[in-house]
């Protein structure tokens, strides 16, 4: 049974209660996990359960999980996959290490976990990293436009041994910040209100003078005002009503965000631009990292790998039965059952938009912030370095077929 509908079933006063007794981490773990009848006594022994397993051991070390916006429920919808992540890392370590998860925005948001990391208030988060650069610049290392031309070509990057020296390790050394693991989707304009009766955008230019929100990112401005989609700086908890409203026409985000975050009934088209990556990801403060035993340091790394493969084929398949990412929705999918539709655009319309933007056709205009990341990488080129190792995995893998590997082993 999914979590989303076992936790639906518990009224507000009923959840504090559970949570009061066991904990938010082992109430939402039981859930997860749960099957069968779907009652509040079944509910509360599922929590027990988890409970008993969970504080069977004293732990060696707990750690928090500041988890954005993030609950058992919508994480069914993008596959982030972090609960995951702490179920294998509790059990992998046979209780030495017991995670509290902290998510629904209650300890950190979007803007705001990554730095909170950072400074030690939580040790581990989950946040965009797109959102995260604000506070956390190298991250814009991901963003040059065009740069990765699949949701695989991420996936390939991350599993790469490269990854290490292009961007954990600058992450690590400039931030302190360890990056575990991440879900890989591609950001397209997400529209809303003012496009509910247009014909369906398929091409970059019919965008041309429209206010689109932009998220934390640097590099993701300059992408967007080469290609005259005026980026408007709006918060993730606003941009709902924003597209509602019509204040702003789109949203520069990715597809299975506007899913999870209950955004859909405000979307009217979404536009499959695949300008830069969008990367749900998952990090913890490296000196946290760093004071483990040299065991339980192998098992966060382990239970990141699996995570990441879990991410991997379960998010691919969340696009298409869950989200609805295809022309036309699937039906019973979130997108089908609030008239989303989506515009995936041809070859041609997204050679049109790269040579508009990207650093291959305007190096000019990129040239400041490349030069930054560059330094802080020592004197790496940072996106032809990826633009080419990416380019040497086949364009027509799909993104479930990339091979996982161990990225931080050579």
């Amino acid at each position: 049974m999914k979590a989303s509908k076992v936790l639906s079933t518990i009224s507000r006063r009923d959840l504090f209660k559970l949570t009061g007794r066991y904990g938010i981490s082992s109430v939402v773990m039981g859930a997860a996990a749960m099957t069968g009848a779907i009652t509040l006594p079944n509910i509360a022994k599922a929590a027990e359960t988890t409970y008993d397993k969970r504080f069977a051991n004293e732990p060696k070390h707990t750690l928090t999980l500041g988890a954005a916006g993030f609950n058992a429920q919508n994480l069914l919808i993008e596959r982030a996959g972090v609960l995951q992540f702490a179920f294998d890392l509790e059990e992998r370590t046979e209780g030495e290490i017991r995670v509290e998860f902290i998510g629904d925005n209650q300890i950190c948001g979007q803007l705001s976990c990554a730095e909170k990391a950072q400074l030690g208030v939580i040790d581990m988060y989950a946040a965009s990293t797109q959102n995260s650069a604000g506070s956390t610049p190298y991250l814009n290392v991901l963003d040059y436009a065009y740069m990765f031309r699949t949701r695989a070509d991420i996936y390939h990057f991350l599993y790469s041994p490269l990854s290490m020296d292009l961007l954990r390790n600058p992450l690590e050394e400039r931030h302190g910040l360890k990056f575990l693991f991440s879900h890989a989707e591609l950001r397209g304009i997400q529209l809303g209100s003012s496009f509910a009766d247009k014909p369906l955008v398929t091409s970059v230019t019919e965008l041309a003078g429209t206010k689109n929100r932009v998220t934390g990112t640097q590099l993701g401005r300059i992408a967007m005002e080469l290609m005259d989609l005026n980026p408007v700086p709006v918060a993730w908890s606003e941009t709902l009503d924003a597209l509602r409203t019509g204040l702003i026409d789109g949203a520069e985000t990715w597809a299975s965000a506007v899913a999870y975050a209950n955004m859909a009934p405000a979307v009217t088209q979404s536009v499959d631009m695949g300008f830069f990556c969008g990367t749900e990801h998952t990090g913890m403060n490296a000196a946290v990292f760093d004071a483990m035993e040299a065991h339980l340091q192998n098992a966060i790394m382990e239970s990141a790998y699996l995570a990441q493969v879990h991410v991997q084929a379960a998010n691919e398949a969340a696009l298409v039965n869950t989200v609805g990412f295809t022309d036309p929705p699937m039906p019973g999918t979130i997108f089908a059952e609030n008239d989303v539709r989506v515009s995936k655009f041809s070859v041609e319309a997204r050679r049109e938009a790269e040579e508009m933007c990207s650093p291959e056709f305007h190096p000019a205009e990129w040239e400041q912030w490349r030069e930054r990341i560059n330094g802080w990488a020592g004197g790496r080129d940072t996106y032809q370095e990826i633009f080419d190792s990416v380019r040497a995995n086949n364009p027509h893998t799909l993104a479930e077929n990339v091979e996982p590997r161990r990225w931080w082993r050579t």
